[in-house]
């Protein structure tokens, strides 16, 4: 194999990986109901501090990680809930944020609907995944001409809580595919300093084997063995769906078809089917890069095979190439055009277009429900809960507020639609009252 160097750089195995876990941010801290307490000063005005903001949690790309093992053990990540408010205008602490690591390659989902919130692939990227509730108002907000002695305050927003799905998905350049024992471990044992474990039965390879491919000169580029495959596999047949996920991520794959075909199988059999797991799998799949592999081309009366695999590649408009990983013959040529190739190809997707892509925004929603049990207008939701916590219904100008809240929000027009009338009773949680128009 003269003219090229394949360098003796060991990469770690990445694999599939898969596993769920919650994360919640911290809720606000609470506004303080306070008031200055002054030598002289018989009344002092209101001065409770805003409660501090929830803390956030936030992903973040750790190179050293490879798997998402860690994550077996602890599957709740919580950030600090903001400190509350306090006398003398003084605004309570901010929450600190919790940092969760996470490997390179991860793709995050929502759990509940499956849609991807982000694709961490990127060596510094990093993603608030919950938001941190917002703290509380003081009494000192609500202050007036009319009302100067507020005895009320809001209580922090609850931070964001979502369950999650992380999928490592494994970063390569070039993914080699094919069937068992079509030579895909040898290859990559004589290209870098992946040592696989190699036999002559299905299934040696039982998860992904990265090696670098070192041509010199900083021309190198990242090579996965993918586990063989086998039809069905785009159904899940075996341990078809996490072999396929790994490769998606490629942007070259290199299709190898064992030319002695000591199973039986016929070499077009064997391209037309991994071709066809490929594109059910994915449409992506279906029309990555890739270069048509015969291997094994040193074993005698080959050349047949050879011949109608190179035909039908050719004329399906793909690159092929003759090889024998045992005695290098062939090598070069593939892994210099292979390298060429990578520089003009751009990173593939990791999810379709049609796929949804959530932006998590600062707006906390505030949802409310009214509905009518048994004679009585039931008024529930977040912003009803946080409106009832934050009044002093043995205060006349909590109570006033209250009520414009009530009316400023929507919740008395949406009682008139469902025909409240004069003297009918509405239940916010534990307490009822009388409506009067």
């Amino acid at each position: 194999m003269t003219g090229i160097f394949f360098g003796m750089e060991e990469v770690s195995k990445l694999f599939i990986d898969l596993v769920r876990i919650t994360v919640r941010a911290g809720k606000g801290g609470d506004g303080a109901v306070r008031f200055r307490r002054e030598k002289y000063v018989a009344n002092g005005g209101p001065d409770g501090g805003d409660g501090g903001k929830g803390g956030d949690v936030i992903l973040c790309v750790n190179t050293g990680m490879g798997t998402l093992a860690d994550f077996r053990y602890r599957r709740k990540y919580k950030a600090e809930d903001g400190k509350r408010g306090e006398g003398g205008n003084c605004n309570g602490r901010h929450g600190k944020d919790t940092v969760v690591q996470v490997p390179p390659g991860t793709v995050v989902k929502e759990a509940s609907t499956g849609r991807i919130l982000v694709d961490m692939d990127d060596i510094d990227k990093t993603f608030v995944v919950a938001k941190g509730g917002a703290g509380g108002k003081g009494n000192q907000h609500f202050a007036n001409s009319v009302r100067q002695t507020p005895r009320f305050a809001t209580p922090g927003d609850p931070g964001q809580e979502i369950e999650l799905i992380l999928e490592l998905k494994s970063i390569a350049d070039v993914g080699l595919v094919g069937f068992p024992n079509a030579g895909k471990s040898t290859l990559i044992s004589v290209v870098s300093e992946s040592r696989p474990k190699i036999a002559d039965y299905p299934f040696t390879t039982l998860e992904p084997n990265l090696g670098v491919v070192n041509l010199g000169m900083d021309r190198s580029f990242v090579i996965a063995d993918i586990p063989g495959i086998i039809e069905g596999a785009a159904e899940g047949v075996g341990l078809g769906l996490e072999f396929l996920r790994h490769i998606e991520r490629t942007k070259l794959l290199l299709l190898m078809v064992d030319l002695a075909q000591v199973d039986g199988n016929d070499v077009i059999y064997a391209y037309e089917h991994i071709n066809e797991e490929l594109a059910k799998y994915s449409r992506r799949l279906a029309t990555r890069t890739r270069y048509i592999v015969g291997n094994k081309n040193d074993v005698t009366n080959c050349e047949g095979n050879d011949n109608r695999l190179r035909e039908r590649a050719v004329k399906d408009g793909y690159e092929y190439f003759s090889i024998s990983a045992v005695t290098g013959k062939g090598v070069n040529e593939l892994m210099n055009s292979a390298f060429e190739k990578l520089r003009s190809l751009p990173r593939p997707l990791i999810f379709d277009p049609s796929e949804e892509v959530v932006v998590i925004t600062d707006d906390i929603q505030e949802p409310f429900e009214v509905r009518v049990e048994d004679g009585r207008y039931m008024i529930e939701g977040p912003y009803a809960r946080r409106l009832f916590m934050s009044t002093n219904f043995d205060d006349h100008e909590s109570m006033r507020y209250f009520q414009r809240m009530l009316k400023n929000k929507g919740i008395i027009k949406r009682l008139e639609e469902l025909g409240i009338e004069e003297g009918d009773t509405v239940c916010i949680f534990d307490m009822e009252f009388e409506y009067v128009k």
